[in-house]
Protein backbone atom coordinates (compact mmCIF):
# COMPACT_ATOMS: atom_id res chain seq x y z
CA UNK A 1 0.00 0.00 0.00
CA UNK A 2 1.10 3.67 -0.26
CA UNK A 3 1.56 5.70 2.25
CA UNK A 4 -0.75 5.40 4.95
CA UNK A 5 -2.89 8.06 4.79
CA UNK A 6 -3.68 7.79 8.50
CA UNK A 7 -0.01 8.38 9.27
CA UNK A 8 -0.33 11.15 6.95
CA UNK A 9 -3.31 13.18 8.37
CA UNK A 10 -2.02 15.34 10.70
CA UNK A 11 -0.02 16.66 7.81
CA UNK A 12 -2.73 16.68 5.17
CA UNK A 13 -3.86 20.13 4.47
CA UNK A 14 -6.10 20.06 1.12
CA UNK A 15 -7.49 16.97 -0.44
CA UNK A 16 -5.89 16.67 -3.83
CA UNK A 17 -3.07 15.63 -1.36
CA UNK A 18 -5.17 12.63 -0.77
CA UNK A 19 -4.17 9.23 -2.49
CA UNK A 20 -7.46 8.10 -2.49
CA UNK A 21 -8.21 11.09 -4.29
CA UNK A 22 -5.32 10.67 -6.73
CA UNK A 23 -6.15 7.65 -7.82
CA UNK A 24 -10.31 8.26 -8.24
CA UNK A 25 -9.16 11.87 -10.48
CA UNK A 26 -6.78 9.24 -12.58
CA UNK A 27 -9.65 7.05 -13.17
CA UNK A 28 -12.27 9.50 -14.01
CA UNK A 29 -9.78 11.14 -16.79
CA UNK A 30 -9.44 7.78 -18.18
CA UNK A 31 -13.09 6.92 -17.85
CA UNK A 32 -13.12 10.42 -19.96
CA UNK A 33 -10.54 9.11 -22.63
CA UNK A 34 -12.65 5.78 -23.06
CA UNK A 35 -16.12 7.37 -23.83
CA UNK A 36 -14.93 9.97 -26.03
CA UNK A 37 -15.16 6.36 -28.55
CA UNK A 38 -18.85 5.64 -27.74
CA UNK A 39 -21.58 6.34 -29.90
CA UNK A 40 -22.83 10.06 -30.24
CA UNK A 41 -26.12 8.28 -29.24
CA UNK A 42 -24.84 7.39 -26.08
CA UNK A 43 -23.95 10.89 -25.03
CA UNK A 44 -26.92 11.27 -22.58
CA UNK A 45 -26.92 7.52 -21.79
CA UNK A 46 -23.96 5.02 -20.57
CA UNK A 47 -20.89 8.20 -21.68
CA UNK A 48 -23.08 10.47 -19.22
CA UNK A 49 -23.33 8.36 -16.54
CA UNK A 50 -19.87 6.95 -16.50
CA UNK A 51 -18.93 9.84 -16.59
CA UNK A 52 -20.43 11.11 -13.85
CA UNK A 53 -20.54 8.39 -11.73
CA UNK A 54 -16.43 8.56 -11.69
CA UNK A 55 -16.37 12.25 -10.91
CA UNK A 56 -18.77 12.21 -8.28
CA UNK A 57 -15.99 9.41 -6.75
CA UNK A 58 -13.20 12.29 -6.85
CA UNK A 59 -15.93 15.30 -6.02
CA UNK A 60 -17.46 13.03 -2.60
CA UNK A 61 -13.87 12.59 -1.48
CA UNK A 62 -12.94 15.93 -1.67
CA UNK A 63 -16.01 17.22 0.32
CA UNK A 64 -15.90 14.36 2.73
CA UNK A 65 -12.41 15.74 3.01
CA UNK A 66 -13.56 19.48 4.14
CA UNK A 67 -15.65 18.13 6.70
CA UNK A 68 -15.43 19.33 10.11
CA UNK A 69 -17.47 16.04 11.73
CA UNK A 70 -15.75 12.52 11.19
CA UNK A 71 -19.37 11.26 10.60
CA UNK A 72 -19.76 14.24 7.69
CA UNK A 73 -16.12 12.29 6.50
CA UNK A 74 -17.46 9.28 6.02
CA UNK A 75 -21.24 10.05 4.50
CA UNK A 76 -19.43 11.42 1.60
CA UNK A 77 -16.35 8.70 1.22
CA UNK A 78 -19.13 6.06 1.63
CA UNK A 79 -21.06 7.86 -0.89
CA UNK A 80 -17.59 7.70 -3.37
CA UNK A 81 -17.69 4.09 -2.67
CA UNK A 82 -21.26 3.95 -4.03
CA UNK A 83 -20.05 5.83 -6.99
CA UNK A 84 -17.24 3.30 -7.54
CA UNK A 85 -19.31 0.35 -7.17
CA UNK A 86 -21.61 2.06 -10.17
CA UNK A 87 -19.15 2.85 -11.91
CA UNK A 88 -17.59 -0.86 -11.98
CA UNK A 89 -21.43 -2.28 -12.53
CA UNK A 90 -21.53 0.41 -15.78
CA UNK A 91 -18.16 -0.66 -16.53
CA UNK A 92 -19.75 -4.41 -17.60
CA UNK A 93 -22.47 -2.74 -19.45
CA UNK A 94 -20.15 -1.14 -21.85
CA UNK A 95 -18.20 -4.31 -22.66
CA UNK A 96 -21.58 -6.51 -22.87
CA UNK A 97 -22.69 -3.97 -25.35
CA UNK A 98 -18.97 -3.35 -27.23
CA UNK A 99 -18.13 -0.38 -26.44
CA UNK A 100 -15.34 -1.79 -24.79
CA UNK A 101 -12.90 -4.52 -25.16
CA UNK A 102 -12.15 -7.01 -22.20
CA UNK A 103 -9.33 -5.83 -21.79
CA UNK A 104 -10.36 -2.25 -22.04
CA UNK A 105 -12.64 -2.69 -19.14
CA UNK A 106 -10.48 -5.19 -17.32
CA UNK A 107 -7.61 -2.00 -17.30
CA UNK A 108 -10.31 0.24 -15.92
CA UNK A 109 -11.87 -2.14 -13.81
CA UNK A 110 -8.36 -2.50 -11.89
CA UNK A 111 -8.13 1.45 -11.87
CA UNK A 112 -11.74 1.66 -9.95
CA UNK A 113 -9.75 -1.11 -7.87
CA UNK A 114 -7.02 0.60 -7.10
CA UNK A 115 -8.96 3.84 -6.39
CA UNK A 116 -11.67 1.68 -3.85
CA UNK A 117 -8.90 0.25 -2.03
CA UNK A 118 -7.05 3.31 -1.08
CA UNK A 119 -10.95 4.78 -0.22
CA UNK A 120 -11.23 2.20 2.22
CA UNK A 121 -8.20 2.78 3.71
CA UNK A 122 -9.16 5.99 3.75
CA UNK A 123 -12.12 4.77 5.43
CA UNK A 124 -10.78 2.82 8.13
CA UNK A 125 -8.53 5.24 9.29
CA UNK A 126 -11.24 8.15 9.29
CA UNK A 127 -13.17 5.46 11.90
CA UNK A 128 -10.40 5.11 14.01
CA UNK A 129 -10.08 8.63 14.50
CA UNK A 130 -13.60 8.98 15.80
CA UNK A 131 -12.70 6.43 18.74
Amino acid sequence: MEDGEAKQSSKLDSFDKLHAWQAARELTKQIYIATKNFPKDEQFGLTNQMRRASSSVAANIAEGFSRSTMPDKLHFYSMAQGSLTELQSFLYIAEDVQYVSESERETLYNLSIKAHKLLTWLIKSTKLRIR
